[in-house]
């Protein structure tokens, strides 16, 4: 089964997957990085039924959040970094697997997918099974700090230790690796959208201000900051009038944001914190050196580097891409079998 299996790898579009909450990444082996849309599919109210001939995926369906009419809903399927909505997570897969493999005649794909450190093995089943009745000839999972060391280039299968800390939109992982494996880690379900909701609450209590996650995601990226800025801004933000009904504007400053962002940031810093806790002596000389390398959306907040070296007394470098990290190394241990299934469990079937 294995040299039919081989045969088949020579024909068929094989792809790594980062199946994020709020982004879903496709890299396709000797080609690159060829879809990055929004985890957001538009379907018709009560069903499974994708809109525009099953086109409403991604792009066309984020633009469509908090703005359709009753008998239509934007869905995302993804919470947390794992599946909410088993049907329309499918239909999502299907609909990204055709558009980057392309031609119908080809091989099924196997697939990688990047899934969080911390999930459960009924969360990795239903993962595997989504992918499969998408069109997935075999799946293969990938612990995303392994993914997102990998695709920053650290020395992860070194005998010395690294750092990672991938703030994505559900999930932010929190790993120390050595000799190609996870010595310590944490996963906890507060990241980019815990930072979102609470910017979305900041604006009701504060102004009765009703606003969407988009908007509250632009301000978060405009003007958050999880750190003190060297010159505060502001902003003015639009919704709608809690109270009155009607459309209404305000103007609110980056300090007020950070405010408000405050305790998933500390719910971060908490993570990394408790995962140095654990890590063995040995390794924590090797970090004083190598600091703590930041990957994912949540990567981009201003200050977030800053307030993590502050609060473990560890320097940090934001990741070259950091938004690609993870499907990055999905890239390398598809691109180099060889090399990578020998440190990687998930690869002795390949």
């Amino acid at each position: 089964m294995k040299g039919l299996d081989w045969i088949l790898g020579k024909f068929s579009v094989d792809m790594g997957i980062d199946l994020g909450t709020a982004n879903t990444l496709v890299y396709v082996r000797g080609r690159g990085i060829l879809l990055n849309e929004p985890s957001v599919v538009a379907v018709r109210k009560g069903s499974t039924e994708v809109l525009l001939n099953g086109r409403a995926v991604g792009s066309t369906a984020k633009e469509m959040l908090g703005k359709t009419p009753a008998n239509i809903v934007a869905i995302r399927p993804m919470k947390d970094g794992v599946i909410a909505d088993f049907e329309v997570t499918e239909q999502m897969l299907k609909y990204f697997i055709h558009k980057v493999h392309g031609r119908s005649w080809a091989v099924s794909p196997r697939v990688v997918i990047a899934v969080p450190s911390g999930i459960t093995p009924v969360e990795k089943r239903a993962v595997i099974n989504s992918a499969e009745r998408a069109g997935a000839r075999k799946v293969y999972l990938m612990e995303e700090p392994m993914a997102a060391a990998i695709g920053c280039g650290l020395p992860f299968a070194e005998p010395r230790g690294s750092m990672i800390v991938d703030i994505g939109g559900g999930t932010t992982e929190v790993a120390i690796l050595s000799l190609g494996g996870i010595v310590q880690s944490k996963s906890i379900r507060v990241a980019g959208d815990e930072m979102d909701m609470a910017v979305v609450n900041h604006m009701r209590t504060a102004y009765d201000l009703l606003i969407g996650e988009q908007s509250a995601e632009t301000v978060k990226m405009s003007i958050g900051s999880a750190f003190p800025l060297k010159k505060e801004q502001t902003m003015e933000v639009r919704g709608l009038d809690k109270k009155k009904g009607l459309p209404k504007k305000v103007v609110v400053t980056s300090e007020e944001i950070r405010e408000a962002i405050s305790e998933p940031v500390s719910d971060i810093i908490d993570s990394v914190r408790d995962t140095l806790h654990s890590c063995p002596p040995e390794l924590a000389g090797d970090l004083i050196e190598q600091g703590i390398t930041l990957a994912g959306g949540g990567a981009l907040l201003r200050g977030i580097g800053a307030a993590i070296s502050e609060a473990v007394g560890l320097p940090s470098r934001i990741a070259d891409e950091p938004l690609t990290s993870v499907v990055r190394g999905t890239g390398v241990f598809l691109d180099n079998l060889s090399e990578v299934k020998s440190i990687l469990e998930q690869a002795e079937e390949f």
